[in-house]
């Protein structure tokens, strides 16, 4: 009896083994100042990989399998550090302090205002010119079992980047035999402060050397943000219906891109716009988007808790970058799906707030949910 008891405890152990995720820790390389850069791959039984590196909490590959079980890598981005340390195009990274654009890089909190870098025209973008995606972040945590995951953490100092209080960010990749990829950030502050954390992983399901225009895009929402000629929105909501921006039916991105004069989409070649999902951050996840690439079959949902999703399709890669393989990326080559609250939020009290006072936790989560369409 005991025998038999401890044959059936082997062979479950064994199965569970069999499916068990897994994590892989290593380094990914050096940055020009000597800072040694890691990376943590996740691994299911399902052919999926994930590569998550210290430099910006960033996703760096995602292998996905595809109609006849071909696997590419669908996560736009470099092969190496170098890269990374020298382009400022956000591939797969963390984005703070605050996500998107303040305007003028300026806002008023608390009767008191503050000043951030300025680094796109005359806005500050993703953070400021140091922001989240520039900084190394340390490896807190690596598990493996049913679930593989790994926890970053970046302490930002009081005034970093000119923002108050000293904020401590977790971000946490784990990839299940599910093939979700959830991304859990959190935040805590000594004092108050804003808060809008968003992941800027670029995708292109089809893989190297394909246009992304042809993906075919669903988001749930009837309303949108519409912008300045700076991306800065002008603080009301708009409906989609009639306009460009309608994707509650499924249609292929670059469908309507070229067509007429809408100016939204003339002031940047395409979308880097914020819609309306909900009206506010909530307990559980909700549908963001739905994507598909019609020849391979590769998809995926994004799922969140936030009210906003910026979706932006490349507009600005212009042909001067080399990426992966030596693969040179042309606008429209991939996608953005950043679930956060809304862009200009400090400046823009109508819009749900960013404000995190202490004692409180900001939370984000985003949950990728790949499949293969036969």
């Amino acid at each position: 009896m005991l025998k038999t008891l401890a044959t059936a405890a082997l062979l479950c152990a064994a199965s569970t083994s069999a499916f068990a995720a897994e994590a892989k820790r290593e380094t990914f390389g050096t940055m020009p100042d000597g800072t040694a850069v890691e990376a943590v791959t996740l691994t299911n039984g399902k052919g999926m990989s994930v590569r998550v590196m210290t430099l910006g909490a960033s996703i760096q590959q995602v292998l996905m399998p595809g109609k006849g079980g071909k696997t590419v890598d669908v996560a736009v981005g470099y092969d190496s550090l170098d890269g990374y340390a020298k382009d400022g195009q956000f591939f797969g990274a963390t984005v703070g302090r605050v996500a998107n654009r303040i305007a003028r890089g300026k806002f008023t909190f608390d009767g008191k205002e503050y000043t951030t870098p300025v680094n796109n025209g005359v806005n500050s973008l993703h953070g400021g010119t140091k922001g989240f995606d520039k900084v190394i972040w340390a490896v807190r945590d690596v598990k493996q079992g049913k679930n593989a995951s790994v926890t970053m953490r970046y302490v930002s100092p009081d005034g970093d980047m000119g923002y108050p209080g000293t904020l401590t960010t977790d971000a946490t990749y784990a990839l299940d035999e599910q093939n979700n990829l959830t991304i859990t950030y959190t935040a805590t502050t000594d004092r108050p402060t804003v808060v809008n954390i968003s992941n800027h992983a670029y995708w292109n399901l089809a893989g190297p050397g394909r246009t992304a225009m042809d993906h075919v895009l669903t988001i749930p929402a009837d309303r949108f943000t519409p912008t300045d000629e700076t991306a800065i929105p002008l603080g009301q909501h708009k409906s989609v219906a009639g306009t460009v921006f309608d994707f509650r039916q499924p249609t292929p991105v670059g469908a309507r891109v070229r067509e007429g004069t809408d100016p939204q989409i003339v002031y940047g070649r395409g979308y880097d716009h914020n819609w309306v999902v909900g009206d506010a951050v909530t307990k559980g996840q909700h549908l963001m988007a739905r994507v598909t690439e019609p020849t391979s079959g590769r998809g995926f949902e994004v799922w969140s808790n936030q009210p906003g999703l910026q979706f932006y399709s490349g507009n600005f890669m212009d042909g001067t970058i080399v990426g992966k393989s030596g693969q040179i990326y042309r606008e429209g080559d991939s996608l953005v799906f950043e679930p956060q609250l809304f862009p200009d939020s400090p400046n823009q009290s109508q819009f749900p707030s960013v404000r995190l006072d202490p004692g409180k936790t900001y939370r984000n989560v985003i949950t990728y949910k790949f499949f293969v369409a036969e």
